[in-house]
């Protein structure tokens, strides 16, 4: 066991998307793995794609005439950061994100499975594949007559989410597994031809950039929040049909404004379409295909609006037999292995009697920050070269990138960082559900400071329309 080396990883991530070296020389990352109880180096991992964006954005005001700027990370804020959903604290407690069924189960050949039940549809549809009641005793009941595979299958067929919990050499050697490890970890892609977009200086890195979200649960909110951290007008898109979880829109909601649009009608998608004509970013993570059946294909937004970024993020990567799934963190790392070797590292030696869950939504959270820096890169890139960008990234890919990172030493034996531990890290700041308390972003950057100006506010508080430019 090592440990990883943050400013190096850093290095390798920046390569990838090619951003210029001598940015790196600004760049101060303090602390170091473990910060987390985990084998896995979910510090680093949040040090290291916080920094990044964070340097994007400084990089994007340098390309608009600012100036050049430090950005510092320290691991243990970054962690924090990384769970920022355990650490809110408001007036009234919001109720709680996860579903009582929801979890491990074992199967009728002796393996594990992990379903989500977290929103009410997905709940319902699997008491009526399992006909039982809405207990965990009769979930598990009921389970005893399925094997772990078949009952996956069976789940993804009905549009449920479900996962068998997988060591990582199944994983490896799964169809979706070797899919995954094809792809590259943050794709950014020149989808159509378009003028260059010189934007004039702000004060802020992305001042004037105007961003629709339509992502919902964490990652794709985490990376709106981080826009709107540096200044974006970042308007959230939600259908008023869809569930919520209350604590994550709270949380993510931080610097965004809010706007109700039903794409089940024709005003709603008229609508949708006028503001993507005056957009710069299209954001999304619904189920690959659900949005174009409905008129926003990547092709239809390029039409619609030559220049804009279409930044868009998947559970399990833009190909294989799984592309199509829907997902979430806690099930990828369920898949992937992941929980299998978390719980190897806690009781080495023994037999795992039971998968371990990671001490954060690590797969989340890390999609969230990668698709703001390459959405940031995408910008920078319009305003040198010109064209229509796609951004994509998946769970699955951030998954495999951190299996790929060396385990840490003395990971499975570390302290857990308690509210109290990060009592100095959270701001205080009001809202629509009252007065908040919350982590600040993790990235500071020394001339435009990372902040967010506007409260969260309830899902569809304002009007689909935009602010004016400067």
């Amino acid at each position: 066991m090592l440990i990883p080396d943050a400013g190096a990883e850093l290095g390798r991530l920046w390569a990838r998307v090619d951003g210029a070296p001598a940015a790196l020389d600004r760049v101060v990352l303090t602390g170091r793995d473990p910060v987390l109880l985990s084998t896995f180096a979910v510090g680093t991992l949040a040090q290291v794609t916080i920094a990044a964006a964070g340097l994007a954005a400084s990089e994007f005001h340098r390309v608009r005439g600012g100036s050049a700027q430090t950005v510092s990370v320290d691991i243990r804020h970054a962690a924090a950061e990384f769970r920022s959903e355990r650490y809110l604290k408001q007036t009234t407690p919001p109720a709680p994100a996860w579903d009582p069924i929801a979890g491990l189960y074992r199967t009728r050949d002796q393996r594990w499975v992990r379903i989500h039940t977290n929103f009410a549809h997905h709940r319902d549809g699997f008491l009526a594949l399992l006909g039982c009641a809405n207990t965990r005793d009769a979930v598990q009941a009921a389970l005893t007559q399925w094997d772990a595979e078949a009952f996956e299958s069976e789940a993804a067929a009905r549009n449920l989410v479900a996962t068998k919990t997988r060591t990582p050499n199944e994983w490896a050697a799964h169809a979706q597994g070797r899919a995954v490890a094809g792809l590259p970890l943050l794709e950014i892609t020149r989808i159509g031809d378009a003028p260059i977009e010189r934007a004039s200086r702000g004060a802020r890195p992305l001042e004037g950039v105007r961003v629709l979200d339509l992502t919902r649960v964490i990652a794709g909110p985490v990376a709106g929040r981080t826009l709107a951290a540096h200044g974006a007008d970042v308007l959230c898109i939600t259908s008023p049909k869809l569930p919520s979880i209350p604590v994550l829109v709270v949380d993510t909601g931080r610097g965004k404004r809010t706007a109700h649009v039903d794409l089940d009608t024709p005003p709603g998608i008229a609508t949708l379409q006028a503001l993507v004509a005056d957009a710069d970013v299209f954001m999304q993570g619904y189920r690959p295909g659900g949005l174009a059946s409905r008129g926003f294909s990547e092709d239809a937004l390029v039409a619609l609006r030559p220049g804009i970024i279409v930044a868009t993020l998947s559970a399990y990567g833009a190909t294989g037999p799984w592309e199509a799934r829907r997902g979430f963190d806690s099930l990828t790392q369920n898949a992937n292995g992941m929980n299998w070797e978390e719980a190897e590292a806690a009781n080495p030696g023994a037999p795992v009697e039971r998968p371990k869950e990671l001490p954060a939504q690590a797969n989340d959270h890390a999609a969230g920050y990668l698709l703001a820096l390459g959405t940031m890169i995408a910008l920078a890139r319009r305003a040198t070269e010109g064209g229509s960008w796609r951004v994509r990234t998946s769970l699955a890919e951030v998954g495999h990138w951190l299996q790929s990172l060396p385990r840490v030493a003395g990971g499975p034996l570390a302290a857990d960082l308690t509210g109290a531990d990060v009592a100095d890290l959270l701001e205080i700041s009001a809202s629509g559900f009252g007065p908040l308390s919350a982590v600040r972003h993790a990235a500071q950057l020394s001339e435009t400071p990372a902040r967010w100006d506007l409260p969260a506010m309830p899902l569809g508080s304002h009007a689909p329309a935009w602010l004016p430019r400067g």
